[in-house]
């Protein structure tokens, strides 16, 4: 009894709490190197919007702006699957003299454009709910809106358990992280049965008060993914990932301190620069492997870092002008994981 209580807790928290649409909390090794993780977001893709074309079909009929709230949940929560497929099909071209990061910044526009869909989805959401609440209409086919709920609910769960078991599989934790997601989002639709409900027992209110109840959970959502779209523009790390990197590089014999890191997103994939204050009388040879052994190090300590460029400065001259290194820099030890 008391792990069903607690199993069911942990599913209302995160219905709760919103889950990130950023690609890059999406996307892990194993999923990007399958084709079966791919093929697993266009299905999922797919089943979502059938589902929510469904449920369009039966708020058209009925009326109900619950169900209309539900139907748009479910359809910018299929529209995350963009920026992942944009990561697959445009990460993979190489970079160019044009574009010498490559084309990882993508993910960021179709950010703005998921961003964009919510909000609007939200706004009509909202209208739909407080204008019925203010010009109440009965809402027909009672039965079928409720059914329409609980073909939302199927078609999370189904969705959910195939991205759960194609994860489990291929071994990518992204994508059973998002099923999961999407087996919690399916209680939103539960929402519609009990606002059908409702208004079955002559409360008419119940179905708009659901309709703003899903839309709060959309601007939630919302608010999520807008917050993550403008970390990225910006270049926000997560300062756990910082100081994590600063301790491996401190710890690499031969370094003596850290004078500068910095890193960025591009991507799903995060790029580091460093400056590393080594002891002024090694030689040229040292100090190259003393950058090697740092880059090496990092690379393998800070999860989806791809590339590392490593700046060796002797401690003399770091000492007595710290800005000459940024004036005249030296060639810089890179490699791309």
């Amino acid at each position: 009894m008391r792990g069903t209580a607690s199993s069911l807790l942990h599913r209302l928290r995160h219905v709760l709490t919103p889950h990130s649409h950023d690609a890059a909390d999406k996307v892990d090794p194993a999923m990007e190197g399958s084709r079966e993780g791919v093929r697993a977001l266009w299905i999922s893709f797919a089943g979502l919007g059938l589902t929510a074309v469904l449920q369009a079909l039966v708020a058209a009929w009925s009326g109900s702006v619950a169900l209309l709230g539900d139907t748009l949940h479910n359809a910018a929560d299929a529209l995350t699957a963009v920026p992942l497929g944009i990561a697959f099909l445009l990460g993979r071209r190489p970079a160019n003299r044009r574009y010498t990061y490559g084309y990882g910044r993508a993910e960021d526009l179709a950010g703005i454009v998921i961003v964009l869909t919510i909000a609007a989805s939200a706004a009509l959401a909202a209208w739909a709910a407080a204008d019925r609440l203010a010009h109440p209409r009965t809402v027909t086919g009672l039965p079928f809106v409720a059914a329409a709920g609980l073909a939302g609910f199927a078609g999370n769960e189904l969705v959910a358990r195939y991205r759960i078991r194609t994860g489990r599989r291929i071994g990518s934790a992204a994508l059973v992280a998002d099923g999961l997601h999407a087996r919690t989002d399916g209680f939103t639709s539960l929402a519609v049965v009990l606002g059908a409900a409702g208004v079955a027992l002559g409360w008419p209110w119940a179905d708009p008060l659901v309709g703003l109840l899903i839309t709060l959970a959309i601007v939630v959502v919302g608010k999520d993914a807008a917050r993550e779209v403008y970390r990225r523009l910006m270049d926000a790390v997560d300062p756990a990932l910082i100081a994590a990197a600063e301790a491996v590089l401190a710890a690499t014999p031969g370094v003596l301190r850290v004078s500068a890191l910095r890193m960025r997103w591009i991507g799903h994939r995060l790029h580091a620069e460093t400056d590393l204050v080594l002891a002024p009388d090694l030689t040229l040879a040292r100090a190259h492997e003393i950058a090697v052994d740092a880059e090496h190090r990092l690379l393998h300590a800070v999860p989806r870092l791809a590339a590392a460029t490593v700046h060796p400065d002797p401690e003399s001259a770091h000492a007595h002008d710290p800005l000459e290194h940024h004036r005249h820099p030296p060639a810089r030890h890179q490699h791309r994981h």
